[in-house]
């Protein structure tokens, strides 16, 4: 198995275990590699450090929110310079995350600007920006991300990246309360030239979310083009690789093909991110 989305700690906000906790535990459990997230962290030497002396892949990468001031071309050059695998768009600072009244996570303060990020078409004076970080991100044969972007935008982004030439591109959790998606967008949207992405917090914490509608995200992108993540690290979790089995489950609980599901959770998300 290989999680292409785990949080750890230090972070902004609580965790269930350090960085070298979480790679010990999927270590333990037998996974190829993870890739490490912060909402507010650049996390490229961060893995590196937690991979040293391991027998799994460890990466990082980074995500464009406030604390880099969103699209910014100068940190995602140093992120990749510094090995970063996944570059995620606007996140917790996206305009759908304020609009759909969920928690912004950092930055916050006295003085402290509330800047949310959107992309074209929503905001097209980003499009200079992005387009140079989609660049970026193809000439370092890396992962982009879309965060938690809606829609428009994220077909703007898989337009632009194959412009670019950029053959990776996640959809990050398109069906997650943020974007927001349907399963016959997600699919459209995967059908452009990315990977879906469903994650086992929508199956732990999404409201009004369970392993059937989950089924249908499944059904409707097609087992070649979906990635299974856990997206966990929350206290309230369990530890990462069970939340990823556990969502597994859940979905071969549904009728679907666990042998393509288990690939979903392995050889596609390491596919996609191994250099």
């Amino acid at each position: 198995m290989f999680d292409l989305h785990v949080h750890a700690a230090p972070d902004v906000v609580g965790r269930w275990g350090g960085d070298v906790d979480v790679v010990d535990c999927y270590q333990a459990a037998g996974f190829r590699g993870c890739v490490i997230k912060g909402h507010y962290d650049t996390t490229a030497g961060r893995a590196v450090t937690a991979g040293v002396g391991r027998a799994l892949r460890v990466y990082g990468g980074i995500v464009l929110n406030r604390h880099v001031g969103g699209f910014n071309p100068v940190a995602v050059s140093a992120a990749l310079q510094h090995g970063a695998r996944v570059v995620w768009l606007p996140t917790a600072d996206a305009h759908t995350q304020r609009a759909a009244g969920l928690p912004r996570l950092g930055g916050a303060g006295a003085g402290v600007p509330d800047v949310v990020y959107a992309a074209p078409p929503v905001d097209p004076t980003t499009a200079g920006p992005l387009r140079t970080i989609i660049r970026l991100v193809a000439d370092a044969d890396a992962v982009l991300a879309t965060g938690h972007l809606s829609g428009p935008e994220a077909s703007w982004v898989l337009a632009e990246a194959r412009r670019a030439g950029l053959r990776r591109v996640l959809l990050t959790h398109p069906t997650y309360t943020v974007p927001g998606l349907t399963p016959a967008a997600a699919a459209e949207l995967a059908a452009q030239g990315g990977h879906a992405e469903v994650t086992a917090y929508q199956l732990l914490h999404q409201p009004g979310c369970g392993p059937a509608m989950l089924r249908k995200v499944v059904e409707a992108v097609g087992y070649d083009r979906l990635v299974l993540s856990s997206d966990a690290g929350q206290p309230d979790s369990p530890p990462p690789p069970e939340a990823l089995e556990r969502l597994v489950d859940a979905l071969a609980g549904e009728g679907l093909d666990r042998g393509a599901l288990r690939a979903a959770a392995s050889e596609i998300p390491e596919r996609l991110v191994t250099p």
